[in-house]
């Protein structure tokens, strides 16, 4: 069995085609199907099955693919080891932060963490995406949701918590809703999901309520929603960071309290790839971030993520 053919297995399927996979490797579509038919023929079984939009692995192929993944990290890791001797932290690091919480939180981390490596590029994205969160360019993804995808690993970086609010003069004027009914017919300031009613979920011990919302007010962009809501436009529905310093002075006033409130999810969560080679630079990122999120000491184990498969197209 070669250690090419094996590493190129890994790439078909990652790829989830062989024309995908040759450009990746910059090699002919012969060539990948010459490697992938004589490690066929070297185990004696069927690697892949061939569909009509991808390959997909057969139980054999799948535990080749996750020796053969295995293998490539390892080589990645010398190299690195190699590439870095004598040097300083160096490498790139890939991040997806959420727009809200990226800008009004994560940045000023981020910034520190350029201080104390500077020979590490980050390349930071602000973006709300659920869908195929871990891609090439992106190591680490942060996102709020209600439970992280199975597939990923998943580190707890703490809880979320969404506050009803107004500017002050706002409530002079108008009032603060005193019950989770008054929402409805609110003027909201709140983040929305295209295509998709808006639901809030309130907590209070035991007890479990849902109000549908029609906001007046939306953007997935909570600068901007904190614009409007300290320009007295309406009730606020957003988590408690985007307006925390506006209520420690006064000029935001809160309500409900007394409810645990939630529209995404309550939970923080830093995303990666199982299966995927960290570097030096990732691994020293994922342990700094996790460091400025959670108090020392509470920093919790990563969720277990299942066996290795290979990534969606």
């Amino acid at each position: 069995m070669e250690i090419t053919s094996l590493t190129v297995l890994v790439d078909i399927l990652d790829a989830g085609n062989l024309s995908q996979a040759a450009r990746n490797l910059k090699m002919t579509r012969a060539n990948v199907s010459y490697h992938l038919s004589q490690l066929e023929k070297s185990v004696g079984v069927q690697l892949v099955r061939r569909t009509t939009r991808r390959v997909e692995p057969t139980e054999v192929g799948l535990r080749l693919y996750q020796h053969g993944r295995a293998i490539q990290n390892e080589m990645r890791a010398a190299r690195e080891t190699i590439a870095t001797l004598g040097q300083g932290l160096q490498g790139r690091v890939g991040l997806s932060v959420p727009s809200g919480y990226g800008q009004m939180v994560m940045s000023d981390w981020l910034i520190d963490f350029k201080r104390l490596y500077p020979g590490i590029v980050l390349d930071v994205r602000f973006e709300n995406r659920v869908d195929d969160l871990i891609r090439d360019e992106v190591d680490i993804a942060i996102r709020v949701m209600p439970e992280p995808p199975p597939t990923l690993v998943a580190r707890d970086m703490g809880a979320v918590r969404y506050t009803a609010c107004a500017s002050r003069e706002y409530a002079q004027a108008h009032g603060l809703p005193t019950g989770l009914e008054a929402l409805r017919t609110a003027p909201l300031i709140t983040a929305g999901v295209v295509g998709r009613q808006l639901r809030l979920r309130a907590y209070q011990g035991t007890q479990r309520e849902e109000v549908t919302l029609e906001p007046t007010l939306i953007s997935e962009h909570f600068p901007f929603l904190r614009q409007g809501i300290l320009a007295g436009l309406g009730v606020g529905l957003v988590p408690d960071y985007v307006v925390q310093d506006a209520v420690a002075s006064g000029e935001v006033l809160t309500t409900l309290d007394e409810w645990r409130l939630s529209i995404f999810g309550t939970q923080m969560f830093m995303l990666y790839m199982p299966d995927r080679h960290q570097t030096r630079a990732v691994r020293t990122c994922i342990e700094y971030l996790l460091g400025r999120a959670l108090p020392a000491g509470t920093s919790p184990a990563p969720t277990p993520a299942p066996l290795p498969c290979p990534a969606a197209p």
